[in-house]
């Protein structure tokens, strides 16, 4: 009989041949899931059993996997921050890049009271800030009634559906209202370079959430012209943006009458928040 010690270790073997980036922590994952245990009971049982029914399972588990389908996608769940966001193919999945955006938010905007988060996706960004501003309200927005759908439930498990307002349609679905702080992951993938992603993203994520259009830029530019009807005097956008991307973003930003006031890097060192100031120059430019 073959105890979870080597299933553990055959179903990482079997990912890592498949070209998994992560395959023994995707492996331990995946076992968990099926027991419906945790990493320490793995630990203090490695010579426990599966079930027939369970090795059936991990087996299912293992080869949508070693397809590409993303981790997040077989799992259902994704942690970001300091939850854990309900996620489908209706969305893309919440990475630790995007939570610079919740850094860069809690350093230059504290005082935030009216939040909007333009192309919401799981709503992992919105949700975060408000567990973070436990009196601040939001606006989530995207395109995507379905991607809504799951945005509306994150917000319910987490306890602040009742600070949210959601809005399906384009960028400018929330025009008509003023924030302190806006929030943004915008497509920004050049549509030729979309072809040469890992199959897990370029198969499997929403293009609707990828396409940047030509240069990466389409949504910036359009968002950018949106931002002196949307921001409050002294009011803070953030924008997420692709490696080497962070100089065409400010430029492009900075364009429509903000001033670009700090950059953020993520765990890597890439430049990866963009953060500016609406109608204040009082603060001063800062790189980090």
């Amino acid at each position: 009989m073959t105890n979870l010690a080597v299933h553990l270790r055959n179903a990482s073997s079997r990912l890592s041949q498949a070209g998994v980036d992560t395959p023994a922590l995707d492996a331990r994952l995946l076992l968990e899931h099926v027991l419906g245990k945790d990493h320490a009971y793995l630990i203090a049982h490695p010579e426990a059993m599966l079930s027939a029914k369970q090795l059936a399972r991990l087996e299912e588990l293992l080869t949508r996997r070693a397809g590409a389908e993303p981790i997040a996608h077989i799992l259902g769940v994704r942690e970001f921050w300091k939850d854990r966001f309900l996620v489908t193919k209706d969305t893309l999945v919440p990475r630790p890049d995007s939570e610079t955006l919740i850094e860069a938010a809690l350093e230059l905007a504290p005082d935030a009271q009216r939040i909007l988060d333009l192309g919401t996706g799981t709503g992992c960004l919105l949700i975060s800030l408000l567990r973070e501003y436990p009196r601040a309200k939001g606006v989530a927005v995207d395109v995507s009634a379905d991607a809504l759908d799951v945005a509306r439930s994150n917000a319910e498990t987490l306890g602040v559906a009742d600070r949210m307002t959601f809005l399906q349609g384009a960028w400018e679905a929330a025009r008509g209202e003023r924030f302190d702080l806006i929030v943004s992951n915008p497509p920004y993938i050049p549509t030729a370079d979309i072809a040469e992603l890992d199959a897990d993203v370029r198969d499997y994520e929403p293009r609707l959430a990828l396409d940047g259009g030509e240069d990466g830029l389409s949504a910036y530019r359009q968002i950018a012209a949106l931002l002196p009807d949307l921001l409050t005097p002294g009011g803070i956008a953030v924008f997420e943006c692709g490696i080497d991307q962070a100089e065409s973003v400010r430029v492009t930003v900075s364009a429509h009458g903000l001033k670009h006031i700090s950059t953020f890097s993520d765990l890597a060192g890439i430049p990866r928040a963009v953060a500016f100031l609406y109608k204040d120059t009082t603060r001063k430019e800062t790189s980090r």
